[in-house]
């Protein structure tokens, strides 16, 4: 057996665990690792001393040409051609964000699109914008695209205002220097504001703090940021650093005051996020003051006339055991606790301070709004300000798995905008428990459009997860009907950018097609009501090479019955999970790769993969396993796994991989598993459960030996609800008893580590929170 292992210490915007093994192991040219073939058949016999010569041949003519160690000539050649392959898929520009504009005439409309772009070897993305006219008759539409888009470099986000007439560029700085916001006009930059470190720090931009809003007279802008830095007492050798001392005098060591937690993986260098607002005129900028130092707030949006101008999100920092003062990690984790508050604009209030003058009046204070829930995040209001509504991942909060299946709510914005008395909240979409067939299976909701309202004022277009599809979403929020509005008959993932009126401007793609942005004009009183056109756009087309090899595939979305259902499962529990397929149009002997994600409760759409796309454009079958557990299912399926991680989902990926092979779609000798996260936990759990099946590994940060993972993750809470379920809440705790540890220990795949044959390659990350580079040492070092 061969273990590879790379840690990497930088986090790439491109990484594919399986890119690295396929350079190690070409099943074109029957490359094989010391050890034994990695994906041919196994019973090809090599001689230990066959391969130690042949190997030393290599290394001797490699040497001569000045080539790595064990690279010959040839094999120099193969890379160099998969390497520029690669670095053509990664360039071809990706669609980012879009907004649409209206004008005075119904029939015209602008749209401005963000357009990304990677440089892999330079391990940089350029950003641009991109232009265009849109006019519309009944039945069609015409987009007049500017001819050349516009770079934008250096910013950390972009904001167009409500009108599309000015342009926010915000420029976090990595260094003690001003943070800067420009705004833009229609020709000129007309204000320049640098905002010093004392005032606060870099703005959060991120789809889960961040948040950026224009009022709508474009006169003030909201957003999130670092809290400037807090005094903290600096010591040396000596005791307290005097004042007025420089480093120099701490000599050797010096102390930095209290450790302050933080949100752990993406967060860790992160002060507390805090809520400011400026005026663009004159650039000053206020705090919002009333907020306490325990809540971290994000996702802040203007309120309709009322004392309370913002309403935003805001989380507790009391995540711990039993209510103790804990953060724990929060990327990809919707069960932390949240609410949805209100409080006044610090400019508006201070105007108000000095009109009542004289007069006794009350300090407005922020207020909650959402009451004894749980969970509450993503506010929009309706155009004409009479609704507030929001998603929520109580599910999630309620049972201790980190995602689950959404609901919306909405509350009435009492037309006066007095907030005192009580806001009674209205369920919109319901949590989905067991799907009925082909029918709607609930709502996962990664974001929503800044306005993503029809001109009722009552629909809203979201953007969702039906099974291993991505599809576009209707729901208005007065009858509280969901629709679906991207094709019914649609295996590609579909994704709304913006909303143009009552058309819709969307990007669709699939594991095997480029993504193409379309419009959707509404027609009444059809079938679908909703008529999809495809958009022409300038973006360039991919070479003759990649088009070819994209035209070569096809692949099917598979519907897998469960093996042997327990009577003690849920209904929703029993229905079949799903598996993506994609293979050669004229092949069915190539090697397959199983594809796993992590999570566990996420799931991979059949939407475009730059990192899917490469490994099957060298010869491989890919299976995709969207085992039970994953999001887009409906909830007591994904329910089902908490509390059977490494029985349930190891067990749902062989019956997926039993189905392609009893079909005769593969062949079952040359097999090879990726995954990632909980995708490498499965990755090494099968590699140890199902050691004949693989003849290669390759696992990116997996969760190998959860006994250890939870006393070092930011997330130990995770490891308690996977394992017990439910009743993991209950049983979590700081320091776990021995009886944990066994559990954690009896589930992990470490357990299994005598079992293991196949050769396999581990990507760890040096500085990865969630799960720490030991858990992948440990099993490295074992095997």
């Amino acid at each position: 057996m061969v273990v590879l292992v790379k840690v990497l210490v930088t986090c790439a915007k491109f990484c594919c665990p399986a890119a690295s093994l396929l350079l190690s192991a070409s099943t074109s040219r029957a490359r094989a690792l010391p050890g034994g073939p990695l994906l041919r058949r196994r019973t090809s016999k090599v001689s230990l001393r066959s391969i130690a010569m042949a190997t030393t041949q290599a290394s001797d003519a490699a040497a001569d040409k000045g080539l790595p160690l064990a690279v010959d000539a040839t094999m120099a050649d193969e890379y160099a051609s998969q390497s520029k392959l690669l670095q053509e898929f990664v360039k071809i520009p990706t669609i980012g964000k879009a907004w649409i504009f209206n004008s005075k005439d119904d029939d015209m409309s602008k749209a401005v699109v963000s357009i990304g772009q990677t440089d892999l070897l330079a391990n940089k993305r350029r950003q641009f914008l991109l232009n265009s006219h849109i006019s519309k008759s009944p039945k069609s539409v015409d987009f007049k695209w500017s001819p050349f888009p516009t770079e934008i470099s250096g910013a950390s986000a972009v904001i167009p205002s409500p009108s599309g007439e000015k342009l926010l560029l915000v420029r976090n700085s990595e260094d003690d220097s001003p943070t800067k916001l420009e705004i833009w006009g229609p020709c000129q930059l007309e204000n320049e504001i640098h905002i010093a470190k004392s005032v606060h720090g870099s703005l959060y931009t991120d789809e889960w703090f961040g948040g950026i809003s224009w009022n709508q007279e474009e006169t003030f802008i909201a957003y999130v940021a670092e809290e400037p830095p807090q005094p903290k007492p600096v010591f040396n050798d000596y005791g307290f650093k005097k004042e007025g001392s420089s480093e120099k005098d701490c000599k050797s060591w010096k102390g930095q005051g209290d450790w302050e937690e933080t949100w752990g993986e993406t967060y860790s260098k992160k002060r507390i996020p805090a809520l400011f607002v400026v005026n663009i005129s004159s650039g000053e900028v206020r705090p919002v003051k009333q907020i306490p130092r325990s809540l971290s707030v994000g996702q802040v949006i203007w309120a309709p006339s009322s004392s309370y101008s913002l309403v935003f999100v805001a989380w507790s920092s009391d995540n711990g055991f039993q209510e103790t003062p804990r953060k724990l990690g929060i990327k990809y984790c919707y069960n932390r606790p949240c609410a949805l508050y209100a409080a006044p604009d610090p400019f508006r209030e201070e105007a108000e301070k000095s009109s009542t003058e004289g007069n006794k009046s009350e300090t407005t204070t922020m207020i909650k709004l959402t009451g004894d829930l749980i969970s509450a995040f993503f506010p929009r209001f309706s155009p004409d300000g009479k609704y507030l509504v929001f998603i929520s991942a109580k599910s999630a909060v309620d049972s201790g798995a980190h995602n689950a299946t959404n609901s919306m709510h909405r509350i009435e914005w009492p037309a006066d905008g007095n907030l005192d008395g009580s806001l009674g909240i209205a369920d919109v979409v319901a949590v989905v428990m067991c799907p009925k067939d082909n029918c709607f299976p609930g709502l996962y909701c990664f974001g929503l459009l800044r306005d993503p309202w029809l001109t009722d004022g009552q629909t809203m277009i979201i953007s969702s997860v039906w099974g291993s599809r991505e599809v576009i979403l209707s729901v208005n929020v007065v009858s509280c009907e969901v629709s679906r509005v991207s094709p019914q008959d649609s295996d590609y993932s579909w994704n709304v950018l913006a909303v143009d009126k009552n058309n819709i401007l969307a990007v669709s793609s699939s594991l095997i097609t480029l993504p193409q942005m379309y419009y959707a004009i509404k027609v009444p009183q059809t079938e679908s009501n909703w008529e999809w056109q495809e958009v022409s756009t300038p973006f360039p087309k991919p070479s003759d090479k990649i088009s070819s090899i994209l035209a070569e595939h096809k692949f099917s979305i598979l519907k897998i019955p469960i093996s042997n259902p327990s009577d003690k499962l849920a209904n929703g529990a029993k229905l079949p999970f799903e598996a993506i397929f994609v293979s050669h149009k004229d092949s069915a002997s190539n090697p397959t790769i199983v594809v796993l994600h992590g999570g566990p409760h996420s799931v991979y759409p059949s939407s475009y993969s730059k990192s899917l796309a490469f490994l099957f454009s060298q010869g491989y079958n890919l299976l995709v396993v969207n085992y039970r557990g994953s999001l887009g299912f409906g909830e007591e399926a994904l329910q089902s796994l908490p509390g059977n991680i490494g029985s349930q989902d190891v067990n749902d990926v062989l019956t997926a991989l039993d189905l392609v092979i009893k079909r005769g779609l593969i062949d079952p000798s040359r097999v090879a598993v990726v995954g990632g996260s909980h995708g490498g936990f499965l990755t090494t759990h099968l590699i140890g459960q199902a050691p004949d099946t693989f003849v290669a590994a390759a696992a990116r940060n997996p969760v190998c030996n959860l006994s250890l993972m939870v006393g070092t993750s930011d997330i130990p809470d995770w490891c308690f609800v996977e394992i017990y379920g439910k009743e993991g809440k209950k049983y979590f705790s700081e320091s776990p008893s021995v009886d944990d540890i066994c559990q954690f220990h009896q589930k992990s795949p470490i357990s299994h580590i005598s079992e293991v044959k196949t050769p396999t390659l581990f990507l760890l990350g040096a500085q990865d929170l969630r799960v720490p580079v030991s858990n992948g040492l440990q099993v490295m070092q074992g095997l």
